[in-house]
């Protein structure tokens, strides 16, 4: 019987979701020791029995191209390094493999690519831009899944059905206990592929191009016919400032822009190099909340991120513009708004005050100390001024329920 093919990524978010180990080694026994990634050949799932090359091709998609599973697995094991330790971490890597005569390397993702592959490993978000649909659908993963835990019956069952990781194995039981509805193929009987070409001749008459086609019934199948497959909208990417005299930085935007409390940015550390916050834009797509990506540079950005940039928060100093795309403040914020943030009642710096009205400025108040949560009421009032900035920006930048702008 062949050996049946394992989804490289599939198998990772479900080993992740429960914490089943997945080591390299040098061998494809399953049972084999731990070896250094540069001197691994094989990726191990030791509860599930299985063994992956380490160069297998996954569905994650960089540049056009399928990244291997070797650069999956290192963007996992390093996903809490900043992004300057990340790439030094991949350089070391690499070299690695070229001393012990491998022909591997390592691929260094971009910092979205990153931030989207471990949401997406961690079971955080169902979908992501860069990973490609198995072939054949979800249903084409779902042997794969269900042989990939063999810990009991109901985790297999619950996993053939979702194909999206582990449940509970009291649900994953009742699961177990329902009768099979089956998919697609079998209720038609087979996975025989029908020949429809037929089909284009009797709908010709119905698909002829009118010049002002009404908005009535008879029309309704020929517009359906016309509209193509929605894609994927990319996430928008809100800048922080890298400042140390920034009141908003990695370790606070989230609790602050999401929770509407604001926290000094010292009192938690974070190392984080990127992070997102939830936010439903109603005007944008009222069903659902949106994902912001944040970061405080821009050294890792392709060209066309900056088209999802929406916001730019800053202190007035300039430098922070230095790698960006537009280094010109002015100019900066003819392309996208600024925010700033400072202390209720002190004035704003006069770089912000030249700029215009491109960047709102709002100010908080002073941090009293832990446990005087009650008196920080306003921080949500100020919030929520800053979000309808950025979703009146977004609105007129042309972001739609299904699409981002081309340019800004």
């Amino acid at each position: 019987m062949a050996p049946i093919d394992h989804d490289p990524l599939l198998l990772l978010r479900q080993s992740i979701a429960a914490s089943k180990p997945f080591t390299p080694s040098a061998s494809e026994d399953p049972g084999a020791a731990e070896v250094p990634l540069a001197q691994a050949s094989n990726l191990l799932f030791p509860d599930q029995g299985i063994s992956l090359a380490i160069e297998a091709p996954t569905r994650f998609i960089s540049n056009d191209a399928p990244v291997d599973l070797r650069s999956i697995y290192f963007a996992w094991l390093n996903r809490e390094l900043a992004i300057p330790e990340y790439n030094a971490s991949a350089t070391t890597l690499n070299e690695q493999l070229a001393a012990a005569g491998s022909a591997g390397k390592v691929q260094n993702l971009g910092f979205i690519e990153r931030l989207d592959l471990i949401t997406w490993l961690e079971g955080a978000s169902e979908e992501s831009e860069y990973i490609k649909a198995p072939a054949g659908g979800a249903d084409a993963a779902a042997p794969g899944a269900a042989s990939a835990s063999k810990t009991s019956a109901g985790a297999s069952a619950g996993q053939a059905r979702s194909g999206k990781g582990t449940m509970d194995p009291r649900l994953a039981g009742i699961y177990n206990g329902e009768r099979r509805m089956g998919d697609r193929n079998t209720a038609l009987r087979g996975i025989k592929p029908t020949d429809f070409s037929h089909v284009r001749k009797l709908a010709a008459p119905f698909m002829q191009k009118k010049p002002q086609p009404s908005a009535g019934v008879g029309n309704s199948a020929s517009i359906a016919l016309n509209q193509k497959a929605p894609t994927r909208r990319p996430d928008p990417i809100i800048l922080l400032s890298p400042s140390a005299s920034s009141l908003l930085r990695m370790s606070n935007a989230r609790s602050f822009l999401q929770d509407g409390m604001f926290v000094p940015p010292d009192t938690g550390a974070s190392t984080a190099s990127m992070l997102h916050v939830q936010r439903t834009i109603r005007y944008i797509d009222p069903n659902r909340p949106m994902r912001f990506i944040l970061v405080e540079g821009s050294e890792q950005f392709k060209p066309e991120y900056w088209n999802r940039v929406v916001a730019v928060f800053t202190t007035g100093q300039t430098w922070q513009f230095k790698n960006y795309k537009w280094s010109n403040p002015n100019e900066l914020f003819k392309h996208t708004i600024g925010i700033y943030v400072g202390w209720r009642g002190e004035s704003v710096p006069e770089n912000i005050t030249g700029w215009g009205h491109r960047v709102v400025t709002t100010g908080v108040d002073r941090w009293r100390g832990e446990g005087q949560e009650a008196s920080r009421f306003r921080d949500k009032e100020v919030v929520e001024h800053i979000w309808k900035s950025i979703e009146s920006n977004m609105s007129s930048k042309g972001w739609r329920r299904d699409a981002a702008p081309t340019s800004i």
